[in-house]
């Protein structure tokens, strides 16, 4: 008897592909879309849940002849990933919000939300590897190493990832845009969404002033002994590693090291400066019963997993590499892996030199 799935289909081509599979697979299969409430400008970047997006996706599930249903997430998305986003870079971290609407949402609310339409899974078109054969199930990385989203995936609930499927698992992208053109999907030539959802086409910054402007206040730039070597437009618009966009002169390049929050003031040095040992990291989440001391790490989802000693606390971890690091910032996650199994993860709290 084949399982009932729900598939989260955004209107581009990964979950549009899953849900063929699915079809092919012989289970019984609903399409869901998030509508989360963005308006996008018709000239402007490919985003995941735009209007545009969301007609696409019940064109999709038109075509396989499944159901489809819009779900109401825009309150969710405010309260469980925005809000927080903001609040991070008030608090001089650089956050990533798409682990948190991962966790909160799509494998959180989504999920159980589906749970309770009778679905025993929710699969998406993440290149990921849900591994049932283990108790607990586990998260694997995906034959397409080089699309791999593992990193955004470490926050999900260990139990819950025995309700998850990834169809994408065994597929390469080259071959996933293929099978959607064979089976003329109307997202097949779609290009991958850009950048963070919610954040419009002028950016970060501008984002950022509109929800938090009177918190926010210019200051110094010094370099570690104190110097003023200039000033900045307001801290939550740097982040750790940085090098452009200072608007200082010097005869080396200089990064930010630090944001100093207590004093208003962003630190820089030269680029031997940014690099560190290790870090400390909290808001632990595990994947596993038993987490390894000896395993590899990512600080950035763009970043070569790195060898590294893990100590594991009850709350906290510490992570030593074998080589130092460049820019380990606050804020951002540290996903740890054993091999091709994703051991789990927390959020950067502070680099040790």
């Amino acid at each position: 008897m084949s399982e009932k799935v729900a598939i989260a289909i955004s209107g581009g081509v990964d979950s549009s592909a899953a849900a063929w599979l699915l079809k092919e697979d012989g289970h019984d299969v609903v399409g869901v879309t998030m509508c989360l409430g963005i308006p996008t400008a018709a000239d402007g970047p490919v985003k995941c849940c735009g209007p545009k997006e969301i007609e696409d996706a019940r064109r999709v599930c038109q075509k396989l002849a499944i159901p489809h249903y819009i779900l109401d997430f825009a309150g969710d998305l405010d309260n469980k990933v925005i809000r927080p986003f903001v609040a991070e870079y008030l608090r001089g971290r650089t956050p990533n919000p798409c682990v948190e609407c991962n966790r909160a949402i799509k494998f959180g609310t989504l999920l159980h939300k589906v749970r309770a339409m009778g679905c025993e899974y929710l699969a998406t078109g993440h290149y990921a590897r849900a591994d049932h054969d283990h108790v607990p199930s586990l998260l694997r990385v995906p034959r397409d190493t080089r699309k791999d989203q593992t990193y955004f995936l470490y926050a999900m609930d260990k139990e819950d990832l025995r309700h998850v499927m990834f169809p994408l698992a065994a597929y390469r992208k080259d071959d996933v845009r293929k099978l959607a053109a064979a089976a003329r999907f109307p997202t097949s030539d779609k290009p991958d969404s850009q950048d963070i959802c919610f954040i419009p086409g002028e950016g970060i910054e501008p984002f950022i002033r509109e929800h938090a402007g009177e918190k926010i206040r210019p200051g110094d730039i010094v370099n570690g002994e104190g110097r003023v070597l200039g000033h900045h437009r307001g801290l939550p618009f740097y982040t750790v590693g940085q090098r452009g966009g200072l608007g200082i002169s010097n005869p080396v390049p200089l990064y930010v090291l630090a944001l100093d929050m207590a004093g208003n003031r962003l630190i820089v040095g030269v680029k031997h400066e940014v690099r560190a040992a290790g870090l400390i990291a909290d808001r632990m989440n595990l994947l596993v019963d038993r987490p390894p001391e000896r395993a590899a790490a990512k600080i950035r989802y763009a970043h070569r997993a790195a060898p590294c000693d893990v100590i594991w606390e009850d709350t906290f971890m510490t992570v030593h590499f074998d080589q130092p690091q460049e820019a380990i910032t606050p804020g951002q996650s540290v996903v740890v892996y054993d091999g091709d199994v994703v051991v789990g993860g927390g959020i950067i709290r502070a680099a040790i030199k």
